[in-house]
């Protein structure tokens, strides 16, 4: 009997993952779990995609440009995954934009409402007028193109609007670009409400009359683009300086990454998305190929879903799964005593997440980093948040002479 192991017996990489991401979306749609925990999940698997389109989607478009006939295990070449990949994100955002309509719908009977800045009582939309003339206002920048200001470069992940206006003295219309600020809240609380909230996108678009003095407004559209963010580190370098360098100088060049994915809301016209396109598709790196319509995303009424993950930190406990307290193991709950005196005495197992991870992984690593006798700290991080306790004993430990690897 034949011992060769078919392709058919064999995941595809980039397939089983859309596959477990399509498991978070299914979290999102799944009415067991708490409302808030939905729109978690949502903002995660939106998140999630984010970071597979900028990384695998676009390391395989490089191959399919570079003529990479290679096929691993499951024997589809790059083009085949791509064409499958498309096909199975289109099947998803499908379902996506269903979800989120559930979702918006069923936190408004709640309580909880994205408000159109058309529907504000007047008191309400004076509030938001004097919030955006105070901190929105300052930090805009409308750039209008023409043959002596070409298109403006478009930040990885931002969300911009297309924006069309007509000069009333000669009647030609042009198109502009607003960048609607990182900087700032997505969601704006609605005279302080915290349950009311009207997106910023909306906010920027309401106020366009004052950032285009002298001609017509006639209509602004969201959008925003995906870039290539893979780091490219070479395979060998001679010091720790070198890799520093190196790394330094890969995230300065991913803002200027080539567009892998272009979103746009479902109402925006045909001629401005095809705009967008030849726009994008000239800037576009050599590497990549050419950006297609295959690449445009309609993405329903929002973009920028993982920004949804702020209003499922709302303060509403009926809406959110009981609030979890871990355990401090016993041999950790004396504070006064070394963790290596403890583990010195006998071995310790912690079970995550049920047993505290502050109380035991992170307690170990600042002790190592403060204990004169620890010369080195070798460890592998996979991911950490913006304010990881384990960077931070790493680097004292690094700030007192010790060696981190």
């Amino acid at each position: 009997m034949s011992t060769a192991l078919t392709p058919s017996l064999f995941f595809n990489r980039e397939l089983s993952w859309l596959a477990f991401n399509q498991r978070v979306l299914h979290e999102a749609g799944d009415d067991r779990n708490p409302l808030l925990e939905r729109v978690k999940f949502l903002s995660i698997f939106a998140s999630n995609l984010d970071e597979f389109i900028m990384v695998r989607v676009a390391g395989l478009r490089r191959q399919v440009v570079a003529g990479v006939q290679h096929t691993p295990p499951d024997g589809l070449t790059p083009q085949e995954q791509l064409d499958a990949i498309s096909r199975k994100i289109g099947e998803l955002l499908a379902v996506q934009r269903e979800c989120l309509r559930e979702l918006l719908a069923r936190l408004a009977d709640h309580g909880v409402r994205l408000v159109p800045m058309d529907e504000l009582l007047p008191d309400e939309r004076a509030a938001m007028d004097a919030y955006f003339r105070r901190e929105v206002f300052p930090v805009l920048t409308p750039l209008v193109v023409d043959p002596g200001h070409p298109f403006p470069h478009i930040s990885n992940l931002s969300i911009s609007l297309a924006v069309e206006i007509r000069d009333p003295d000669t009647g030609a219309v042009r198109f502009a670009r607003v960048k609607v600020p990182k900087s700032l809240p997505r969601w704006v609380p609605v005279d302080g409400r915290v349950t009311q909230f009207v997106p910023l996108e909306e906010l920027v678009g309401a106020h366009l009359d004052a950032l285009f003095p002298g001609v017509h407004v006639l209509d602004w559209y969201a959008f925003r683009v995906t870039r290539y963010s893979d780091l490219e580190l070479p395979e060998f370098l001679d010091e720790p300086e070198d890799l520093l360098a190196t790394i330094e100088e890969q995230v300065f060049k991913r803002r200027f990454g080539e567009v892998i994915r272009l979103e746009v809301v479902d109402a925006m016209p045909a001629h401005l998305r095809q705009l967008l396109l030849e726009e994008l598709r000239d800037e576009r790196d050599v590497l990549a190929g050419a950006l297609t319509d295959r690449d445009v995303h309609e993405a329903g009424v929002l973009l920028g879903l993982s920004d949804l993950l702020s209003l499922a930190s709302l303060d509403l406990p009926a809406l959110k799964d009981a609030a979890f307290t871990p355990a401090t193991p016993p041999g950790l709950r004396d504070t006064s005593r070394s963790m290596f005196d403890v583990i010195r005495e006998r071995d310790m197992l912690v079970h995550h997440p049920f047993d505290s991870f502050t109380a035991s992984v992170e307690r170990f690593i600042e002790e190592a980093a403060r204990d004169d006798q620890v010369l080195a700290i070798k460890m592998t991080l996979y991911r950490t948040s913006g304010d990881s306790q384990i960077v931070d004993a790493l680097t004292e430990a690094a700030q007192r002479g010790k060696q981190v690897a």
